[in-house]
């Protein structure tokens, strides 16, 4: 990554906002820049136009947006006072990757995965995405009444089989039925059994988001299979 003030007006106003928003991040950790006033001024005096003033200040903008700067930086009383968030500071040493999973994690999550976002921001990876397919697991026994000794694909397939799980849905085709069995016994059999077993080592914080994104959609198809057996319960269904 370049220097911010080896950039030519071009390249500045050509990169796209969240290279540039690296670079002048960069640029303030290095020169200890604490106003944002100055940094455009410093710009202008090196002789960068209206432009790509522009760009730098929208740049400064996008990473207070992202929470990798904060207005009021303390023992500054200037309004134009900014200082690197924590957030900013795991950029500068482990790049945007980590920020970019921590923010889609920031959406609607299934409520008895909010403590796996939690984990995921402290940067537990492997604990967050094992802790999210833990949860499904936890849920599929409940929902099925299975004993706690039959534990990960042997508990999906027996939850969901065709043929008589207490959780498959006779509604659908019986290849569709085989796929869900096959959905949940996948999932719990690649991410959340290896885990017991050995350290996984999550390099990619997207990756690990990807998995906890997973287990989201797994406990919202649990969703439907709990209201299912609830109106079986009460006799609306057949």
């Amino acid at each position: 990554m370049r220097e911010l003030t080896t950039l030519s007006d071009d390249q500045v106003c050509s990169l796209p906002i969240d290279r540039l928003g690296q670079v002048v991040l960069a640029h303030f950790a290095e020169t200890n820049e604490w106003n944002s006033r100055n940094f455009i001024i410093a710009a202008k005096s090196r002789g960068s136009s209206i432009q790509a003033q522009r760009c730098l200040a929208g740049a400064v903008n996008w990473l207070v947006a992202r929470g990798l700067l904060a207005w009021g930086k303390p023992g500054q009383s200037a309004s134009e006072s900014i200082f690197i968030t924590r957030l900013g500071q795991d950029a500068l040493e482990s790049g945007l990757q980590r920020v970019n999973a921590g923010e889609r994690l920031q959406d609607d999550l299934h409520p008895l995965l909010a403590k796996v976002r939690s984990q995921f921001l402290l940067g537990e990876y492997e604990l967050a995405a094992f802790a999210a397919m833990r949860e499904v697991e936890i849920r599929v026994r409940d929902f099925a009444g299975a004993d706690p000794s039959l534990v990960g694909v042997k508990l999906m397939r027996q939850a969901f089989r065709p043929d008589g799980g207490l959780l498959s849905d006779s509604s659908l085709d019986p290849g569709e039925q085989v796929g869900v069995m096959e959905l949940f016994a996948g999932a719990i059999g690649v991410f959340k059994n290896p885990p017991s077993h050995r350290q996984v080592d999550y390099t990619d914080p997207i990756e690990a988001s990807e998995v906890v994104f997973l287990a989201d959609l797994l406990m919202r198809l649990l969703d439907s299979v709990e209201s299912r057996l609830t109106a079986h319960v009460r006799g609306d269904n057949p």
